[in-house]
Order: structure tokens, then C-alpha cells, then sequence
């Protein structure tokens, strides 16, 4: 019995002292960012771990799930730890660049994921060279109308002085209309704001500012009135979005629908959500930073 017990706190003793060893494997839910990487920790012998994703961003979690948001060859990095004893195991991860066109409208409610439509060229690259150029970042959602849009992208929003009435700016140019069949007002679309028919009969969208719908539900028959109105048929898959899925039919036809919130959703009912004041612009303010992801 001694010896056995003697060999068992050898045994215990030398693990303690043996080196533990970093190993980790991957999977990719998709090689297209932004792709989400379920990482799988194989490491022995280890008390504590530090992963280095390789775009600048760590994490302790012994089994984490990561989301790289742009494309690029990624050097990971796992470091088990035991003691004053650390081992690192490295492996690169290549995310390539999406194939749609893909932007992030990032506020304090969440993030939104929009896909541009390249049916609406002009209005794509409009938006693409705006949020490349930062024009975006730190303008507000000034006007929310709970049921109905969250609108944003007045450049004269950055940091108004409280209660100021906002909504008239843009970048100093407008852009022509490009009314699609097939992009409608959905709950998620994103659609240029513009100024009224009396002043712009060509129904021009503005140059900066957009909304994003929230909507509602409609049955079958507001959508015949509304076919009625506007002297157009739903296909049975739009008519079944606006009965399901909620939106604002009533806009179709009058301004341009250039994408989709893909990801995200919950993050316009928050918005709209929030405390407003006359004139629906919200109480506190909800700024956006717009990314394009490449």
C-alpha cells in the first residue's frame, strides 16, 4: 500500500509538472464573411486559455465562437496555460470577400446586416462610396414612426443641439429613381427618403438619407385595395410577405427600395421602439456607423 500510494503521488506530482499543450480544429459555417467560426479546443494538461483571432479581437472561452466580419488570411492563436508553463498553437483561417454587396448599419440596439440590390446600381454605389467615406458614422436615426420606418442619413445630424428639428440635409445632389418589380416595402427593406411629388414630380431619391421598414401586417383585402390604387398586382410571394412578414405597401412605386436587412430585424422593432419627441425624433439619441463588408 505505501508503494502504491508513493507512485500515485509520483504520478500526480509529474503531471503537475508536465507542459500543457495548445491544440484547437475549426469549422467555417460559410468561407464568405462575415463567416462565424465554431473553434473546437483540443488542448491537455491546461488550467487557462487566450485566443488570438488575428483581427485584433481575443477571448478566454475555452471553446468560442467567432465571427469574422471582413475578408483576409487570419493568423489564430491559441495559448494554454498552466502555472507559470504556456504553450501556442497556431493555424490560419482565409474568410474571402461575400459575393452580394453587404454593408453593417451599426447602432447602441444592435447591428443590422443590409444587402444591397444590384438592381439599383446607382443607388448601391451611392451608398457604398457614403459609407466608405465615413459620411455615415455618428449621424442619427432622426425620425421614428413606431409601426411605420426608422429614417436616418441627414448629414446635419451629427451632434444637433437637443430637441432641433433635423432632416433637411444631404450630400448636395439627389439621385433618379430606379423603381424595381421585384424590391417592395417589406419589413427590413431599406428605401431612399426624398422630397414630395409638388417639388419633384421624377421622384428623385435623396442623396444620403434612407429608411428601413418597420411596418405592419395587411390582409388580402387592403392589399387588392392598394393594387386598386396604384393600378399594379402583387406576385402571391409579395402578397404573402405583406401578410406575413408585415410592411408598407402603400410606398411601392413611389420611391426606390435598393436592398434588404438580411440580418438583424429584431434590431428595427428596438428603434422604433423608443421614446420620441413632436416631430419623431427620439428622445435619446440613436446614432448609426455604417461598415461595408469586404
Amino acid at each position: 500500500m505505501r508503494i502504491s500510494a508513493l507512485v500515485i503521488l509520483l504520478g500526480l506530482f509529474l503531471a503537475s509538472c508536465s507542459k500543457p499543450i495548445a491544440d484547437f480544429t475549426y469549422q467555417l459555417e460559410k468561407e464568405q464573411a462575415p463567416a462565424a467560426v465554431n473553434f473546437q479546443n483540443n488542448s491537455k494538461n491546461a488550467e487557462a486559455y487566450l485566443w488570438d483571432f488575428g483581427d485584433g479581437t481575443k477571448s478566454s472561452n475555452p471553446n468560442p465562437v467567432h465571427e469574422y466580419k471582413s475578408s483576409g488570411n487570419y493568423a489564430v492563436k491559441l495559448t494554454a496555460t498552466k502555472g507559470s508553463k504556456s504553450t501556442t498553437s497556431e493555424q490560419r483561417i482565409m474568410i474571402t470577400a461575400p459575393t452580394e454587396c453587404l454593408v453593417e448599419i451599426e447602432t447602441d440596439y444592435g447591428t443590422m446586416t443590409v444587402q444591397l440590390s444590384n438592381a439599383t446600381p446607382q443607388h448601391r454605389d451611392n451608398f457604398i462610396k457614403l459609407a466608405e467615406e465615413g459620411f455615415y458614422d455618428g449621424t442619427l436615426f432622426h425620425r421614428v414612426i413606431q409601426g411605420f420606418m426608422i429614417q436616418g442619413g441627414d448629414p446635419l445630424s451629427k451632434n444637433p443641439q437637443p430637441g432641433a428639428r433635423i432632416g433637411t440635409g444631404g450630400p448636395g445632389y439627389t439621385i433618379p429613381a430606379e423603381f424595381v418589380d421585384t424590391l417592395f416595402h417589406v419589413k427590413g427593406a431599406i428605401a431612399a427618403a426624398r422630397q414630395g411629388d409638388a417639388v419633384n414630380p421624377e421622384k428623385r431619391s435623396s442623396g444620403s438619407q434612407f429608411y428601413i421598414v418597420q411596418g405592419r401586417t395587411f390582409t388580402d383585402e387592403e392589399l387588392a385595395s392598394v393594387e386598386s390604387r396604384k393600378g399594379f398586382r402583387y406576385s402571391q410571394e409579395q402578397r404573402e410577405a405583406y401578410k406575413t412578414i408585415g410592411g408598407t405597401p402603400f410606398l411601392d412605386g413611389d420611391y426606390t427600395v435598393f436592398g434588404k436587412v438580411i440580418k438583424g430585424l429584431e434590431v428595427i422593432d428596438k428603434i422604433a421602439a423608443v421614446e420620441t419627441n413632436p416631430g419623431d425624433r427620439p428622445k435619446k439619441d440613436v446614432k448609426m456607423k455604417v461598415r461595408v463588408i469586404k
